[in-house]
Order: structure tokens, then sequence, then C-alpha cells
């Protein structure tokens, strides 16, 4: 009774992993392969886009206004108003500045952004690239919300996570060798059909890590069910207005050299990561005091003398491991650095980092490949074994109904 009751419910979860990964994989594949390839976003943007990355050296001898000054200049042809809204430096050495900017008002569909790439010892501009329109661009935009963020997509994205992950944990279950000895299911051969054995050994070897990303990216497709459920178990962060999302002002009374000077005299021994602007309400097209001032070329100010005052927001490392942001006053030229991060907002940070392969080394990274990788190799295999499995069973059933039919 109990064999009987294990081969029912293997043929159960089998059912089950056949018609998942059948039904979906005009899904799953071009969502897990997006997301493999964004892993390496930049070694592979380097290999079809070298002159982004082609600097003249590693030392980044310009002040940041020098970055931002050229950024400008090489945005001024753009149709758009477009401001920079905040400088990175290089996350290595050898690697450029970059600069990126949205524009002042909103106009018809999405917004573009720019993000402007520059040299670091002589700040010239290097490349000019619209994300949107960029491969990489389209790539993060798919993988997050199939590009159809008025449909759903981004729920879409986050179901198809709950299909990978149950394939993930039934493919241990039916790769389990049926008398229990392990040893024997990490054998090559447990079949004559090449096909058979290549989907059990990849999938036993990818399985774990494939469900950590699978989890890890439904997470991030359920932002809201996702944080009210971080928050049940550890603090976070109240939720309030983006930082840095209003309209950059564009007339301000520090320099970006200044309010990184401010900055650094906090924690003199940090280097600099990235410089926000400082911003306004209304956000791009508003209507709000401050972004009317703005868009006038007036000195924006305080209506009344109520309400925050913008502020520069600068990020500082203070190791290879910690980040710290200090928020410079642009009218008084105070600094405040922010508190450390809430313990739920720095899980969820993991969360997303597990997710894209970063902040983890190069031996994660280059399991997410796979794990984007693999689920192609899956879909193809086990059609294969879905289509024979099917030839097996007619033959079967046309032989059976030989034998059935009444002798001539």
């Amino acid at each position: 009774m109990a064999e009987t009751r294990t081969a029912k419910l293997r043929r159960l979860w089998l059912n089950v992993h056949l018609w998942l990964g059948v039904g979906l994989a005009l899904l799953l594949i071009p969502i897990s392969v997006s997301g493999g390839l964004l892993v390496f976003h930049d070694e592979i943007d380097a290999i079809f886009n070298p002159k982004r990355y082609a600097v003249s050296g590693a030392e980044v001898a310009q002040p940041a206004s020098a970055y931002l000054a050229r950024a400008t200049e090489a945005l001024a042809s753009e149709p758009g108003n477009f401001a920079a809204t905040g400088l990175r430096y290089p996350d290595e050495p050898g690697a450029p500045v970059r600069v990126m900017a949205r524009p002042q008002q909103r106009g018809d569909g999405p917004p573009r952004f720019f993000t402007v790439f520059l040299d670091p010892p002589t700040a010239q501009v290097l490349d000019v690239m619209d994300f949107r329109s960029s491969f990489f661009g389209f790539m993060h935009v798919f993988h997050e919300n199939l590009t159809l963020p008025q449909y759903s997509g981004r729920q879409i994205v986050g179901w198809v996570g709950v299909a990978m992950l149950i394939l993930s944990l039934t493919g241990i279950w039916l790769w389990w060798p049926r008398n229990g000895r392990f040893l024997i299911g990490l054998r090559w051969t447990r079949s004559p059909r090449f096909t058979f054995n290549l989907h059990n050994m990849l999938g036993f070897w990818i399985s774990i890590p494939l469900a950590v990303v699978s989890l890890t990216g439904i997470y991030l497709s359920f932002p809201q069910t996702a944080r009210n459920m971080m928050s049940s178990i550890a603090t976070m962060t109240p939720p309030g207005a983006r930082p840095g999302f209003g309209n950059v002002m564009t007339h301000t009374n520090l320099t970006a050299d200044r309010a990184l000077e401010i900055a650094r005299q906090t924690e003199p021994s940090a280097t600099p990561v990235a410089i926000f602007l400082p911003t306004m309400a209304g956000g791009p097209g508003g209507r709000g005091p401050q972004a009317n001032a703005t868009q006038q070329g007036e000195r924006p100010r305080q209506e009344g003398g109520r309400g925050p005052a913008p502020s520069w927001r600068i990020q500082l490392a203070r190791s290879e491991t910690e980040t710290m942001t200090v928020s410079v006053d642009d009218r008084a030229g105070s600094a405040v650095v922010a508190p450390a991060r809430a313990s739920g907002d720095q899980a969820a940070s993991w969360i997303r980092w597990i997710h894209e392969g970063s902040h983890s080394g190069p031996v994660w990274k280059v399991i997410v490949l796979l794990t984007g990788i693999f689920p192609t190799i899956f879909a193809v295999t086990g059609v294969i074994m879905w289509l024979r499995r099917r030839a097996s069973r007619k033959a079967l059933d046309a032989k059976r109904g030989v034998q059935l039919s009444p002798a001539e």
C-alpha cells in the first residue's frame, strides 16, 4: 500500500512538473535568459560598446563639478531639457565615471533616462546612452515586468517565479532515486537517453540555487506584500517620498564639490561613491512653487520657511562592504549622517543582491548566470522527453489494441 501511495504521489508531481514546464516554457525561457544576462551587464556591454569603457586611466582626477558640467554639455542637444540627477564614481579601477540624467518636464510616453560615460582622468565624454532604448535597458524592463507594466506584467513575472520554484522543488523529488540510494542518483548513466541524463544531472546541481533565485524573485515581484511580510518580522523604515524623485534644482547654493567636501568632513577616511543633486517637490512636470521657480530660472526658496530644505545626498564608502549616506543641506551647508539602516531594510537589500548576483562575489554571480541559462536546456530536454513519452504511450496503446482485437 505504501509503495502504491508513493507511486501515485510521484506521478502527481511528475505531471505538475511536466505541465508547468511545458505550459510556461515560452515565458520561463526569456525571463530566465534575461535575468542571467543582467548578472554580467557591464562585462557584456563592454564587448558590444567598447568606447563606453575606453578610459585613459584609473585615477579620478577631476572634481565632481567637471564631470557634471561635461555631461550637461553632452545632453544639451537632446530634446526634453535633461538635467543631471547624480554622479556615480567607478565601482572598480578602470571603469568610467557615470552621470545619470532625466527630463525636467514629463512628456508623452514613458520618461527617458540617460547615462553619460566619462573618462575619470580627463572628464572627456566617452558615450551617451539612452537607457530605455539600449539592449540592457530593454532587458531590465522585460525581466521586471515583461514591458507590460499596465497589464500587471510585474505580477505575471512573480507568478512565473512561483512556477519556477515549484519546478525546482519537484525536480529534486523526481530526481531522488526510488531505492533511496543517493550516490546512484549522481551517476550520469541512469538512463540510455542522453536528454534524460542531461536533464536530471544539471537539474540536480542547479535545483537549490534556482529555488533561491526564484524565491527572491517572487519577493521582488510583489513589493507591497513582501514589505508587509518583512515588517512583521523585522524593523523597516516607514515608506515615504522617494528621495531624489522631484525636479532637479538648476540653481543651488552649494556646488557639487563643496557638498562633497562637507560630507567628507563627517568621515575623512571615506571615499566617495555617488553624489545625488538636490530635488524639489512636484516631480517631473510638477506644479509646486519650488518646481515653478526652477522652470523659470529663479533661485528656489522655501515657501514661508516651511518644509525640508533641498539637500544633496552623498554616498561614501567606509570600507569595501560598508557605505554611509550623508545629507548636506543646500541652504545651510550642514551635514547629517543617515542612521544605520533598519534590519528589515538591510534584509531586503540582501534579497535583491542574492537575486541579482551582486555584492556576493564571482562564484555566486556565475551560479546565478547558470540559473538563467539552464532553464532553456531543461525546457528543450523536457519537451523531447515528453514527446517521446507520448509516442511510447501511443505505440503501447496501439499494440494493446491489436492484441485485444478478435482473431481473423
